[in-house]
């Protein structure tokens, strides 16, 4: 079976935040992957002082751009598709308003992009967003409803039959921050380090254990170091001293080295404890 992985962001660094190790991992295993990504990142801000430029600041896109290229060929992406729609910011930010704004976009026509990338790249396994209740970005509950909506209208051949022969994709994850994966980091770093990043995170996920969600763990040890190295492409977006490389990767991969993943839909049986997104695809 030729195993392809298709996989649905928001902006320039999502990627790299959300399930690259697995990606990674699947990559160098002959799995193709092919990464979709919706906006150019221009409503981001730099939260990186070093990167804090005027000529950069005015070129956000462009920059931005020349950073996914590189976290993409870290991850081992084979193919880097951009919808070329705006960032549209942060909840209740000036950029929402943008008639330009991912999300203010019709919902039909995105969808029909979409759906034609999936029916063209034909995945088994497709990754897409969770409800992010915790990170409401317009964009990214975008990405969410159109996650679910392609993987329906993908494989409905009534559903814009100008997009291509229809598809049926086999799973749709999402990369999810499981309270599991927060807590273990959390307590691993009070024990060693005397001090946590994740207190914050603690405090807002609550006793929230996705203890009702279907959660897909893969293991990425050998592939946690590549996953951030591909987040520290994104220069202008990411602190290489910041919050997301606080945990040393010894550390991740001794006390939690997996990624985890919400099963969103799935036209295979999933058993409770699966260990691979192409776990029942013949």
């Amino acid at each position: 079976m030729n195993r392809t992985l298709l996989s649905l962001h928001a902006h320039p660094d999502d990627e790299s935040s959300k399930g690259a190790g697995t990606v990674a991992k699947y990559a160098s295993d002959g799995v193709r992957a092919v990464l979709v990504t919706a906006t150019g990142g221009e409503a981001g801000d730099i939260l990186n002082p070093a990167m804090d430029d005027p000529d950069i600041v005015a070129n956000l896109k462009e920059v931005r751009q020349a950073e996914l290229d590189d976290a993409a060929r870290i991850i081992g992406y084979d193919e880097v598709m951009l919808l070329g729609y705006r960032d549209s910011g942060m909840p209740d930010s000036r950029d929402n308003a943008r008639p330009d704004a991912f999300c203010n976009q019709p919902h039909d026509e995105v969808l029909e992009r979409i759906v034609r990338i999936v029916r063209a790249v034909r995945p088994q396994v497709l990754l897409g967003y969770d409800d992010h209740e915790f990170y409401p970005h317009p964009d990214h509950l975008y990405v969410h409803r159109l996650s679910l909506d392609a993987y329906s209208a993908a494989a409905d051949p009534a559903a814009y039959p100008a997009a291509g022969e229809a598809w049926r994709v086999d799973k749709l994850y999402a990369p999810v921050f499981t309270t599991d994966r927060i807590v273990a980091l959390h307590e691993a770093m009070l024990e060693r380090m005397g001090e946590s990043p994740f207190e914050g995170w603690i405090e807002r996920m609550g006793d929230r254990a996705f203890a009702d969600r279907t959660i897909t763990k893969i293991d990425v040890s050998g592939f946690v170091e590549k996953g951030r190295d591909a987040l520290r492409a994104h220069r202008t977006q990411v602190d290489p001293d910041g919050f997301w490389f606080q945990a040393p990767t010894a550390m991740v991969e001794e006390v939690y080295p997996w990624e985890d993943f919400e099963v969103l839909a799935s036209n295979v049986p999933i058993a409770r404890d699966e260990d691979d997104l192409f776990a029942g695809i013949t």
